[in-house]
């Protein structure tokens, strides 16, 4: 497992314990949910071309 893979695990496992937390998810149907989240984390992190507007944003300095 790489280190995108991992941070992208731990990202997932802290929005869904949130999601139980507010009982939005239960401890009974985690796996249901906890899947297509870590996808959508996953995909989200490695897409092509975020990279760079991602630094663009952090490069400004609030005024």
């Amino acid at each position: 497992m790489d280190q995108i893979q991992k941070q992208a695990l731990q990202v997932a496992k802290e929005i869904v314990v949130k999601f139980i937390e507010v009982g939005r998810i239960s401890p009974s149907n985690f796996s249901e949910y906890f899947e297509p989240i870590y996808d959508d984390v996953y995909r989200t992190v490695t897409k092509t071309g975020q990279i760079s507007d991602i630094e663009k944003d952090s490069a400004v300095e609030p005024e």
